[in-house]
């Protein structure tokens, strides 16, 4: 047998060996089921300035809930004097709100925390920083999307270091439209306070939005993209309100958010277990090695509101709606044609005619609020 023959049958015994002996790789980072505070927030030192801080859980990768937030937990803000602020929990989804504040732009101020199973947590003491205001917002739509951009610039050059968030309303319509409203089994005229098809939506933006200007001679920030509604998304199906939030960052704190910024992109959300171990400025105090993720500032905000409504976008196509909405006609009561009876409890009336039979609907179909929205219009729509 040549060389070469005697070579090739060599090569191709060892890939065998080395597919029959593959295992699976799955990492620490995937299984290990540490479950560490995230504190997501800064301090506002506006005047009346209201302070918002997220808590939540860190998760593992194979998790399929979104986020785990810290409910029950006791926040407040302390300035160097010992002088409290409490946080109030908004809801049940970890976020923790002050009334209006006005707290010192030269003072120091640091957040403490203790959780619902009496573990306390405390940042460093931080310097209010002032941030400069936001010049413009603008969008563009792209190939991908429509792209959300920001310009800023600070004339004494003391920022560089900028964080952003944005706050997006949505209007959206249930698939059908009804007058009727629907209960115990008896149809009634719904009042225009009560209507149920157009709804509004409020979340907050995904991910970690950062920007620095300290490579460059001016403090100025040029089109920086804050953002990228996916093409034919729905929250544009007819207009979206985009509240943009802006403040300064410490160095330090800009760099801590980059590292996270860039675990993120890697292995998913804020959330998700980090695979290197951060030094931020908030700390465990009952247990000094137990990390926490995040990094308090205290700040002051600056915001700026832009519309974008369907008409200005270019064949922003929408899919069909999600559910089956089928029509069902029922004979109209003899005695009182109010009183319905439904094929089941997920119907509801929806178009009546004198001359004909009454028309149901999936209650999914004619209420709005079911998808998850709320029917009243925010006040500065």
């Amino acid at each position: 047998m040549r060389r070469f023959e005697k070579l090739y049958i060599i090569c191709a015994l060892l890939l065998l060996f080395c597919i029959q002996c593959k295992k699976a790789y799955d990492p620490v980072v995937l299984t290990q089921g540490d479950s560490y505070l995230v504190v997501d927030g800064f301090i506002n030192t506006s005047p009346g300035g209201i302070t918002n801080i997220l808590l939540s859980r860190t998760k593992n990768l194979t998790d399929t809930v979104v986020t785990i937030p810290e409910n029950g937990a006791n926040v407040q803000i302390a300035d160097a004097a010992g002088v409290t602020y409490t946080l109030f929990a908004t809801g049940f989804d970890g976020t923790y709100s002050s009334g209006p504040l006005t707290l010192s732009s030269a003072g120091k101020y640091k957040i403490v925390i203790t959780t619902s199973n009496n573990r306390m947590y405390e940042s460093d003491f931080v310097a209010a920083k002032q941030t400069p205001a936001i010049d413009s917002v603008g969008w563009r739509q792209e190939s991908e999307g429509v792209n959300l951009y920001v310009n800023t610039h600070d004339p004494s050059s003391n920022t560089r270091y900028y964080r952003w968030q944005y706050v997006q309303t949505w209007e959206y319509h249930s698939q059908l439209e009804t007058i009727w409203g629907f209960t115990n089994g008896l149809a009634y005229l719904r009042t225009p306070e009560q209507q149920v098809h157009v709804c509004y939506v409020t979340k907050l933006s995904p991910g970690i939005l950062i920007g620095s200007s300290a490579s460059l001679a001016q403090d100025i920030i040029s089109n920086q993209l804050i953002g990228t509604i996916p093409v034919y998304d729905t929250t544009l199906q007819y207009r979206s309100s985009f509240l943009i939030n802006q403040y300064a960052l410490t160095p330090a704190a800009y760099f801590y958010w980059q590292i996270i910024q860039k675990n993120s992109q890697q292995l998913g959300t804020l959330f998700d277990l980090q695979p290197s171990q951060l030094e931020g400025n908030l700390h465990c105090i009952t247990n000094s090695n137990e990390p926490v993720v995040g990094f308090m500032t205290a700040t002051t905000l600056q915001q700026k509101r832009i519309f974008i409504n369907n008409a200005d976008l270019q064949n922003w196509l929408i899919p069909a709606g999600s559910y089956n909405c089928s029509v069902v006609d029922v004979p109209q009561n003899p005695v009182n044609f109010l009183i319905v009876s439904t094929p089941d409890d997920s119907y509801a009336p929806w178009y009546y005619v004198s001359a004909g039979p009454l028309k149901l609907a999936k209650k999914v179909c004619l209420d709005c609020t079911l998808s998850g929205g709320v029917n009243v219009k925010p006040a500065f729509w």
